[in-house]
């Protein structure tokens, strides 16, 4: 039987396929009829293939309702082709990540493991590959020892391969009862609620989610009185078996139902093949995507890559034809170039970074279309490595090449250059580095190799080891405080530029030509940030979450006005006076208060949640979070006072254009959903105001605007490996499934510290958040109607669905997190553009 996946959908091949001979070479001699059967909730739909050598085209779309009680009612006899089999994959104990080698492997870390020839209990889940999940296996251990009558703590190498092969069995029934064995432990075939709660704090423990586990009597009491009705105070293996038959995800079937005349496009995306096998073509097509996808980048990059060279050359043959070059030659041409390129580099490295100017320029007017203003920080790390090229020319040109040639000239090819060092030659090499050209030149290089090394991620983000000495140098302020040293470059840029011993004349020393408009221009940014900058934000409340996030709610300052997706400084008195520290917004532009959300990653962010967890207390029931306190109803400890903070901003980020898109999906690992909440809140006061579709989107201060809000669908997905983490935006969930009646925002959420379904170490947390969604509408990990999913999702098959759902129309995928998935999604969002009618524009958020 083939089994074939299209849009989340399961389908399985028909028995009754045919084959039929068709004319042709031999490779292609067969051409097949394949019927496929897709369960979409109660339909069943029918798809017939004509499959040829390297095609496949879709004959026949129909649905099969008569059939499905046939298929219903043989599910009683054939499990082994049951849905949940399917789904769960039968509760394998030998999943993708665990066992895969094989005995082999298994074999070779038992010689490895083995004391006097057989292994102990403890380490035998190491040795099956079983890594972090150590409970589970050994009571995975003890009930296979049990089954045997094996009443040792040890296994010989036999017996070692005797389990491996039950676990390793791909017989459904045997996987089951090797479940069932776990949890019966006196087999007796009655399982008793203490039983229960023991194997509910196993599988939580397996999956590193401590509030089920501390949960584990309210969870049992559940599974008892829906599988113990008459109060017997036990449960009989059949009717834990059923219960376990019934626990496919709901949340993922729902969230991949394609309706049945959609199912045959997307069962083409997967099986379409390229016409034009020609290697040149594939390059070809490779070339044009990439120049589809990246052209802003590349026209910006090619003019400034083509100015560079077009300067070098100008001076290179400019100087060429001097005098100088007959004693100096091609270094003194060289050392000139490079220095025009880095006049124009030192220029232009200040515009990515005057955050007021971009944020006008992309919110105000059109250039946005043909400039990438989210890429303002990568290129100026990419002028300043151009920059780091001309001074390793230039400086190296003059201080091992043009130098020691003049020093070493005759006196005749020395006459010509009387009028610029002085009718005596210099006398040593000393005197080129003690002249007003030569230290600020030497202490240009110093300064700016101190602040390009510290700048570097690896010296930023402060990841040296704790017994490096240099660990105390680096880290974030270190960055702040050398990159500030630039104030000094520049100041000794215009020294040294007007002391140039080959140019005298005062308008052919260009340096301060070329810095002074960015350098004015750069300093009324600062200025104006030090003079907007509002003094007077009041704390409103304080939430202390788990996974080191600390919550801070503020009055809005008088006409602020951001939009969603947007940034803004912070900077707290009490921890820091100097420091100021970007943070995503996490309200939207029509809340009437303004609300950021900040991870513990660092000394200054460790200070402030200390700072403020003193004037918080712990929570009330039903409140969420570790600390809080609420100053709107004056809940605070006794005499607590907040720290003062101060804000700048708001700064353009690439999540601001979401309102350009008719659909949006939202991606966020951990703290990076911050940004995209507030689009999700944005969206949703739209929906309440009746302006979903062919609306106009406010500034924030109540006055609309012209353009109108395009977006009307969204997909948010959030993957964080903390369950704890689901609290930090519970509220927007909560607002979210009471405020969005026609279903315009669909919430993903994904816990990547449960092991995906169908591992055997998840199935009750599956069948627990199931049976518990059911009967009271709360999902167990996140407390809100928003179901949380196990693992990490399928991304091909998000994409697929929303292709499908949403033909000829523009989908923004805004993602922000670690860059872990940066190149996956970029290269998808690429892949669906060009094999689909839907086109996806992929935007990363700098994090």
């Amino acid at each position: 039987m083939a089994d074939i996946e299209a849009g989340g959908k399961r389908a399985t091949e028909s028995d009754t396929a045919t084959l039929i001979p068709n004319s042709g070479n031999l490779e292609g001699s067969n051409r097949a009829t394949k019927t496929c059967r897709f369960k979409d909730d109660d339909e069943l739909v029918e798809i017939t293939l004509d499959v040829q050598r390297d095609s496949a085209s879709v004959q026949a779309v129909r649905p099969v309702a008569a059939e499905a009680a046939v298929a219903a009612a043989r599910k009683r006899y054939d499990r082994s082709k049951s849905t949940a089999a399917v789904a769960l994959k039968g509760l394998q104990f030998v999943t993708a990540k665990v066992g895969t080698d094989g005995w082999a492997a298994v074999e070779k870390r038992f010689n490895h493991l083995q004391v006097d020839g057989v292994l102990l209990r403890s380490r035998f889940g190491k040795c099956i590959g079983m890594d972090g999940s150590d409970e589970f296996a050994v009571q995975m251990f003890d009930a296979l020892a049990r089954k045997r009558g094996i009443v040792k703590e040890v296994l010989t190498k036999p017996e070692l391969k005797e389990f491996w092969e039950q676990l390793s069995d791909q017989g459904f029934d045997n996987r089951l009862q090797t479940f069932i064995d776990m949890v019966d432990k006196n087999a007796d075939g009655r399982i008793t609620v203490e039983e229960v709660k023991e194997i509910i704090a196993l599988s939580a423990s397996a999956n590193k989610l401590s509030k089920i586990k501390e949960r584990a009597d309210e969870y049992a009491a559940l599974i008892m009185e829906e599988l113990d009705p008459k109060n017997l105070g036990y449960i009989e293996l059949e009717s834990l078996e059923s219960l376990l038959l019934q626990t496919p995800s709901e949340a993922v079937a729902r969230s991949t139902i394609t309706h049945s005349s959609k199912l045959s496009k997307a069962l083409s995306m997967r099986l379409a093949p390229s016409k034009d096998t020609s290697p040149l073509r594939h390059y070809w097509l490779q070339f044009t995507f990439f120049v589809q996808e990246n052209w802003k980048r590349i026209w910006v990059a090619g003019l400034w890559l083509s100015i560079c060279i077009a300067l070098f050359i100008w001076k290179f043959i400019q100087y060429r034809n001097r005098a100088v070059f007959n004693i100096m030659g091609y270094c003194v041409a060289t050392a000139k170039g490079a220095a025009e390129t880095l006049k124009f580099n030192m220029a232009l490295v200040l515009f990515p970074v005057c955050r007021n100017t971009i944020t006008w320029i992309r919110s105000k007017t059109k250039i946005g279309a043909v400039v990438p203003f989210n890429d303002n920080i990568n290129f100026h790390k990419v002028i300043a490595a151009g920059v780091a090229v001309g001074v390793v020319l230039h400086a190296g040109a003059h201080l091992t090449c043009d130098f020691p040639l003049l020093l070493h000239a005759s006196d005749a090819k020395y006459e010509p250059m009387k009028p610029f060092f002085g009718e005596t030659r210099p006398p040593n090499y000393w005197w080129f580095v003690k002249g007003t050209a030569g230290w600020t030149g030497i202490v240009m290089v110093v300064l700016m190799s101190i602040s390009f090394v510290l700048a570097q991620p690896w010296f930023r983000r402060n990841k040296l080891k704790d017994t490096n000495p240099l660990k105390k140098m680096t880290g974030f302020n270190a960055f702040w405080f050398t990159h500030h040293l630039f104030a000094i470059v520049y100041a000794l840029l215009i020294v040294h530029g007007t002391s140039l011993y080959l140019t005298k004349e005062w308008y052919k020393k260009t340096t301060w030509m070329y810095i002074a408009y960015p350098v004015f221009l750069y300093s009324c940014e600062r200025i104006v940030r030090l003079f907007r900058r509002h003094d007077s934000v009041k704390i409103q409340k304080v939430a202390v979450y788990p996974g080191n996030v600390l919550a801070l709610y503020m009055s809005k300052p008088p006409g602020f006005k951001y939009r969603s997706g947007q940034y803004i400084f912070i900077n707290c008195g009490a921890v820091s006076p100097y420091e100021w520290h970007p943070f995503s917004v996490t309200s939207a532009p029509g809340d009437n208060y303004l609300s950021v959300h900040i991870r513990t990653r660092g000394d200054w962010t460790s200070r402030l949640r200390t700072v403020f967890s003193e004037a918080c207390r712990p929570p009330t029931e039903g409140e969420s979070g570790l600390l809080r306190a609420d100053l709107s109803v004056g809940i605070t400890d006794s005499n607590a006072r907040f720290p003062k903070l101060m804000i700048d901003g708001p700064y353009g980020a690439p999540a601001q254009d979401y309102r350009e898109y008719d659909v949006l999906l939202l991606i966020g690992l951990g703290i990076g959903a911050t940004p995209l909440i507030s689009i999700v809140k944005d969206v949703l006061n739209h929906i309440q105001r009746g302006e979903s579709v062919g609306g106009t989107e406010p500034d924030g201060s109540g006055k609309a605007k012209k353009k109108p809000f395009m977006t009307k669908r969204a997909y948010s997905y959030w993957v964080t490996r903390e369950e704890g983490s689901f609290e930090w935006f519970r509220g927007v969930m909560n607002e979210v499934a009471e405020k969005d009646k026609d279903g315009v925002i669909e919430l993903h959420n994904h816990c990547s510290s449960v092991y995906q379904e169908g591992d055997a170490r998840s199935a009750l947390i599956v069948m627990l958040q199931e049976l518990n969604h059911a009967k009271k509408g709360v999902d167990i990990l996140s407390g809100t109607s928003v179901k949380t999913h196990f693992a990490r999702p399928n991304w091909r098959s998000v994409f697929k669905r929303i292709a499908v759902n949403h033909e000829n129309q523009r989908v923004g995928v805004f993602y922000c997190g670690e860059p872990v998935l940066v190149a996956q999604l970029r290269q998808l969002s690429a892949d669906f553009t060009h094999n689909t009618n839907t086109k996806f524009d992929f935007h990363k958020e700098n994090f």
